[in-house]
């Protein structure tokens, strides 16, 4: 499972011209998950993206956990992190999961953030959505479950 996260100062996902999910300060998950991965991936990555401490103290040092501002987080699918092109120029999607056991792992993980006390917005699952986001920093961190080890 692979999450790229961003620090946010605002986000927000539209479908269809419609907000489905919108967030103040907080983070925003770009969530992929592979066809290896299992609940333990999504647990592993929940609990880091919860206790992340990516946000600054009084001192200015990045020191504070989501929960320690206040802040929200957004979740949103995107299977082409998995999008591989170490062959060519047009992306390969074999390692990403199928969309029903991507959704059943996408939802235990925004279980999971939102089983740690923070507010979770969402996107729509498989949707073409336009996420808008302002950066706050720019703070931009990877997290991939296959490095936990």
């Amino acid at each position: 499972m692979r999450a790229v996260i961003q620090r946010v100062s605002r986000a927000s996902v539209t479908v269809d011209g419609k907000v489905v999910g919108q967030i103040g300060r907080g983070l925003l998950v770009l969530l992929g998950v592979a066809t290896s991965d299992d609940e333990s991936a999504a647990e592993y990555l929940a609990e880091k993206t919860v206790g992340l401490r990516i946000f600054e103290d009084a001192e200015g040092k990045m020191n504070l956990a989501c929960a320690d501002i206040r802040g929200a987080v957004l979740v949103v699918s995107q299977f082409t992190l998995y999008g591989d092109v170490r062959k060519g120029k047009r992306p390969s999607f074999d390692r990403a999961a199928h969309p029903e056991e991507a959704k059943r792992l996408y939802e235990h993980f925004v279980l999971r953030i939102r089983a740690s006390g923070l507010q979770c917005e969402t996107g729509t699952f498989q949707a073409m959505m336009d996420v808008e986001l302002v950066n706050d920093g720019p703070v931009t961190i990877l997290l991939d479950s296959d490095k936990q080890f």
